[in-house]
This record gives C-alpha cells, sequence and structure tokens, in this order.
C-alpha cells in the first residue's frame, strides 16, 4: 500500500470547504496552523476505525482558553473581529474609569461559551488529548456567542451581541459535510466544522464538532437558531436548540463516519442524542441502548432542569420520537423534563461533587441508589501559572516529572520546612501580582496590597453582593488593619431579572466608596471572560466563594486559584466540602442540613455577611503580619495555606475526574 504524506493523508480523512482558496497556507506539510498534523491523522483513524471502544462528549458550549493556552498560528494576519475587545472598568476612581479602558492585543477566545459548564467541557476535551484518548467533543457554532456586556452607570449591564469571523479563525474550519434532522413539517440542514483540541504535549488531538444552522438551505428562523448561546425568549428556541445539539450531533457523527460506543451528556441538553439513536428500536433494543448513554449533571438549581410543556414538544416532533420522550421524561405534574429523561436513559448518572450527589439524591429520591459523583475538575496546564510550574522545577526530587504527571502536587508537603521553597513560592505569587497590578495601574494597584477576588456568573445564589452588604464595615476593616484591593467580576444572564438587579446594586455600592480610594479600592471588570479568569485566579491574594448551600453543584474558579497558591474565603458549599479540613482558608457562613434544602430565595444575606467580615478581618490581619511593605514573613500560616493549597489542587483537577470517569462510568479496562 503507497504511503500517504500527512497532508494528502488529512485531506482525506477531512473535507476541508474551500481548502485551496482559504485554509492552504495554514495545512501545509505536517502542519495544521502551527501543530502537528500527525496528531490529528492518529485521532481520526481511531474514531473510523472498529477497534477499542470511543467516546462522543455533547456538551453545549466549550471554554477551550484558546487565547492562551494552545493559541493557534496563522499565516494570515488576524481578522479585528477576531480580536479581544476594549473592555471598560467601573471602580471608586471614576477619574481612571472615564479616561482609560483595557485593551489586550490577544485573539478572542472561541465565543461558544458562557461560563462554568463550558469551561469544565474545555478542560475535559483538553484532557481527553493528554490521555489520547479515542475521543470526539460534539457542540454548537454560536455566531454571536453568548453576549458582550457593557457597564452603563445607573442602568447596570447593557447585553451586546459579540461579533466574530469563525472564517478567519485560526485553528478553525468549515467542512463540506451537511447533514438533515428531520422534523415535524420541517427539516433542519446543519453544515459540520471541526476544531481540534490538542494534548499538552501537541502528541495528540481529539475534533471538536461544531454544528452551524445559518446556511442557505435554511429558512431565517432556523439559521437563527445557531446565533446565540442559551436564547431563552420562548419554548421553541430552547427546545430547537437541544434538538440542533442531540439530533444533529448523532447525525454528524454518522456523516463522519466515526464509531462511537459511548456517548456522555454534559448536562441534559444533549438528551434528544438518545432519541435519535432509538428511532425505530424495539423496547427491548431500547434499552439496551441506555448502556451506550452516560449522563452528567451540574445543577441543583430549579432553572437549570430544563421543563417543556407537552403541546410545545408535539409541535416539533414526530409521533414516535415524542412517545419516547413522553415515556421516559414526563414528570409528576405532567412536563417533560430533560433531567428525568436523561436519567431515565442512561446507564449512569453522576453528580459533580459529593456534596452534590447528596441534593440530587433529595430532589430524586427515586434515584439515589444509581447517583454516584465524579468531583469536577480542572486542567492544570491551563491553569497553573508558569510561574509556579518554574518553581516546582527547581526542586526535582519532588517534582521530577510535573510536567507530566499533576498528581505530584500532592507531594509539595514534603517542601513545607523548606525555607528556598517558602522564598520562591511566596515570590513567584508576587511576580503573577504585579503583572495584574501593572495591567490595572492607571486604577493604581499595588502588588503589597491585600487583595481579594469575586469572579464568576452573577446569579442569585451566588450572592455576588455579600462582600458590599455592609459597606461600612468594610472600611472599618480596611481603616484599622490595612488598605483592601476588592476585584469584582461576572456576567448575568440577559432574562435573569435578580441577577441583572444585583449589577445595579453592586455598582450603586462600589459608587460609594469614592471617598475611601486610599483605604479600599474596588474594581468591577467588565465583560468577564476566560483570560481575565486567568489572570485573577493567578494574581490575587484570596479567592472569594460565597454561594448559598447547597446550590453550588461543585464550582471550578476556586480550584484555579489553588493551584496557583491563592487561599480561599468560602461557604461550605460544592468542591469545597470535600477540602473542609485541608487548611486552604477560610470557611463561614450558613451550612445547609443533611435532610432538607435551604429556601434558594432565603439567601442570608445578614448573617452571612457577618460571617465574612469577621473572616476577611482575620485574614487582612494574618496578611499584613506576613507581608511588611514588602518583607516576608516566611515562617507565617499564610506560607502554610499557601502550600496546602497546590497540595490540595493535586486532587481537584481533571486528571483525577478523568480516571474516575474511566473506572466508574466509561467502565475502560
Amino acid at each position: 500500500m503507497e504511503n500517504k504524506d500527512p497532508l494528502s493523508e488529512f485531506l482525506a480523512l477531512v473535507q476541508v470547504d474551500n481548502f485551496e482558496e482559504k485554509y492552504s497556507k495554514d495545512i501545509t506539510g505536517n502542519k495544521y496552523f502551527g501543530m502537528p498534523l500527525s496528531s490529528i491523522i492518529a485521532c481520526e483513524n481511531r474514531l473510523k476505525g472498529t477497534d477499542g471502544r470511543s467516546i462522543a462528549y455533547f456538551s453545549m458550549e466549550y471554554g477551550l482558553a484558546t487565547s492562551f493556552y494552545n493559541t493557534f498560528s496563522s499565516a494570515q494576519e488576524l481578522s479585528v473581529d477576531n480580536k479581544m475587545p476594549e473592555n471598560t472598568i467601573f471602580s471608586n476612581y471614576r477619574l481612571a474609569d472615564y479616561f482609560f479602558d483595557i485593551k489586550l492585543d490577544k485573539i478572542l477566545d472561541l465565543p461558544i461559551y458562557s461560563g462554568g459548564l463550558g469551561v469544565l467541557a474545555g478542560d475535559t476535551a483538553k484532557t481527553m488529548a493528554d490521555y489520547k484518548l479515542p475521543a470526539v467533543a460534539v457542540g454548537i457554532l454560536w455566531h454571536c456567542g453568548y453576549f458582550r456586556q457593557k457597564f452603563w452607570f445607573k442602568y447596570g449591564q447593557v447585553p451586546e451581541k459579540t461579533k466574530w469571523d469563525p472564517y478567519a479563525y485560526p485553528g478553525l474550519i468549515p467542512l463540506k459535510n451537511i447533514v438533515k434532522i428531520r422534523l415535524k413539517g420541517e427539516e433542519v440542514n446543519l453544515k459540520l466544522w471541526k476544531y481540534y483540541v490538542y494534548s499538552h504535549k501537541h502528541d495528540y488531538a481529539i475534533p471538536l464538532v461544531l454544528l452551524d444552522a445559518d446556511i442557505e438551505q435554511n429558512s431565517d428562523r432556523i439559521k437563527d437558531l445557531t446565533e446565540q448561546l442559551y436564547r431563552s425568549d420562548n419554548a421553541w428556541i430552547k427546545i430547537m436548540q437541544r434538538i440542533v445539539l442531540g439530533f444533529g450531533g448523532v447525525a454528524a457523527l454518522r456523516e463522519l463516519g466515526y464509531n462511537i460506543d459511548i456517548f456522555h451528556l454534559n448536562e441534559g441538553h444533549a438528551v434528544f442524542s438518545f432519541v435519535e439513536k432509538a428511532r425505530g428500536l424495539s423496547d427491548a433494543d431500547v434499552d439496551k441502548l441506555k448502556s451506550h448513554f452516560v449522563y452528567t449533571c451540574h445543577t441543583p438549581v430549579e432553572a437549570g432542569h430544563d421543563r417543556f410543556g407537552q403541546d410545545d414538544l408535539k409541535y416539533v416532533l414526530e409521533k414516535e420520537d415524542f412517545s419516547l420522550i413522553q415515556k421516559f421524561g414526563t414528570d409528576r405534574t405532567g412536563m417533560i423534563n430533560l433531567t428525568l429523561l436523561a436519567m431515565n436513559t442512561s446507564s449512569s448518572v453522576n453528580a459533580v461533587s459529593k456534596n452534590h450527589m447528596m441534593v440530587m439524591c433529595k430532589q430524586f429520591p427515586k434515584y439515589k441508589d444509581s447517583i454516584k459523583y465524579v468531583t469536577n475538575g480542572v486542567h492544570p496546564y491551563t491553569w497553573m501559572s508558569a510561574n509556579f510550574i518554574n518553581v516546582l522545577k527547581n526542586f526535582p526530587k519532588v517534582f521530577a516529572d510535573i510536567e507530566e504527571n499533576p498528581m505530584l502536587l500532592s507531594k509539595v508537603s514534603e517542601l513545607k520546612s523548606d525555607q528556598d521553597f517558602r522564598r520562591q513560592i511566596w515570590q513567584a505569587h508576587q511576580a503573577s501580582k504585579s503583572m495584574l497590578c501593572k495591567a490595572l495601574e492607571k486604577w493604581q494597584l499595588k502588588e503589597d496590597v491585600f487583595t481579594i477576588c469575586w469572579a464568576r456568573r452573577i446569579a442569585a445564589y451566588k450572592r455576588p453582593s455579600l462582600i458590599l452588604y455592609d459597606i461600612e464595615k468594610l472600611k472599618n476593616i480596611a481603616s484599622k488593619i490595612g488598605p483592601i484591593q476588592l476585584l469584582l467580576a461576572g456576567k448575568s444572564h440577559p432574562n435573569d431579572n435578580l441577577g441583572f438587579t444585583f449589577v445595579n446594586e453592586m455598582m450603586d455600592k462600589v459608587d460609594k466608596f469614592s471617598e475611601d480610594y486610599d483605604k479600599i479600592k474596588i474594581i468591577f471588570l467588565e465583560n468577564y471572560d476566560m483570560y481575565m479568569g486567568m489572570a485573577l485566579t493567578r494574581c490575587v491574594d484570596v479567592w472569594l466563594n460565597n454561594p448559598l448551600p447547597p446550590y453550588e453543584a461543585s464550582g471550578t474558579s476556586g480550584m484555579k486559584a489553588i493551584l496557583n497558591a491563592v487561599l480561599q474565603l468560602t461557604t461550605l458549599d460544592g468542591w469545597v466540602v470535600e477540602a473542609e479540613d485541608k487548611g486552604i482558608g477560610k470557611i463561614f457562613g450558613y451550612k445547609n442540613g443533611v435532610e432538607t434544602m435551604s429556601n434558594e430565595l432565603d439567601l442570608h444575606m445578614q448573617s452571612d455577611s457577618n460571617e465574612l467580615y469577621a473572616s476577611l478581618e482575620e485574614l487582612v490581619a494574618l496578611y499584613y503580619k506576613t507581608n511588611n511593605k514588602g518583607n516576608a514573613d516566611l515562617s507565617s500560616r499564610w506560607i502554610d495555606m499557601m502550600i496546602n493549597c497546590i497540595e490540595t489542587g493535586s486532587y481537584f483537577n481533571t486528571y483525577r475526574m478523568l480516571d474516575e470517569y474511566k473506572r466508574q462510568v466509561w467502565r475502560f479496562e
């Protein structure tokens, strides 16, 4: 058999649309936008082969950190539409807000994610590539992303559409392949795209297949389905977006010739994939099909469980498809619940933390014997700063293989009494922090001032304004002990009126600190994204996490922070329950009972803010005892906690997470 050169073999495996005119300068020889082409070929051949068991991982969103991790190169100049836009800042130093913006000459993160669920999916895909698994990720090409957040004082958050150019985004390629999905009264045509997710060492790559309805074969209303992530204007749009992912994803895998054994549903959004696979099967074969489906639930919040009226689904679906959904997905009120549908059609159901499993068992008592948990993690080589990796490499007897095995972080305790190590991790943290201060120098941030951050999706149960609840108490801590720098960031869903109210409230509170800028600097960053998340989790002193227990299923931002020795100030919820005794900071606030769920709307703001301020005061005092105007006390308990954070990061990462999925969920040997 004649040996093909890598480019010819790639083009035989992947039908790139408009290759010669548009992409031949970036896919050439053995290079794919600067990365090895052979890594793609290896995975494509495995997925199309018949040996082994392949995994299709479905998610509505993917956050891949493409602006700073495994960034592709291109022979063409980066399109203006694909560059990060300027972001404004809202602070209690309004003069700087008026004159200055934050501008980064960086590529826009691939805008097909909204927040934590997507970042988890992206970290999972990267780790699948690191493990060289026969895997494919399936998602949707969102032409307007989620939304771009703009701040208008007195108006709060003003959402704008994201503008980007998928045809000029490095590493993203359109395919010639188009699939059709069959619905009641109409067909939907979907163009396929690919983006390859490379391993840490670039020696393997898994395909991310993206579905696109914005093509000329479709009507205008169908084209709009893949315009914006998480449209919730009406039930039809929500149903259709989930049908695109489920029906369209299965059709895409079939069209691409991938032999899939395990269909992993990251949330219930993709559960229509089971319905598509079940078409034409007998009842006995439908039951057998369940052994090929696994489901991960990510939310204990009521609004996170998709529920639709039966008439809304009947309007869209053919009779056979609706009958199956009705059989497996009808709840006690007669609504179709996609969480129930997913649990009833999967061989494995898992929560994303031990605490979340307990909550799911309360919410769905019928399923308590079948619900297990795999606690989320973060991809260490995306989120751990080069400063810290370099420190670890300076101690090869302990961390000889740290770039291959992040589990070695568990050995950091062996160096707890090593003064040189303690000095180096403090200096590494200060170096990271100085980069943040440099970026925000117009706002006069200082490296030796206590800096705390709250940054995540803005929703009621996450209580974004808790630290601003009593501004006089916050001012008093800063006056009595030492200055504070508080960074805030996050987006509220455009249709979340309560979240929108929180943004307004936070802006009003920040504005009331205008005369106290020498004691307390508060900076509210616009348009929170993955690049900003990377900078904040690496550079601040304390990461604030204050959801109302037990409504945080897992949370992962704090996991990113501990990888960089950033202390936690947190309520006892999500992943933190499993780290309660690890000495990674301060835990405060309301604790949910074992047998009952708290009221989601009773936010315990008064009592928990009091506990927050008491814990904050202790941390500020310890910080200034540790850092006396740049002179560090290396014997301080603060540095002990920094080391504890790094050690704890050896567990809360996607390597451990995928090991558990392989054993417990996918049943890989």
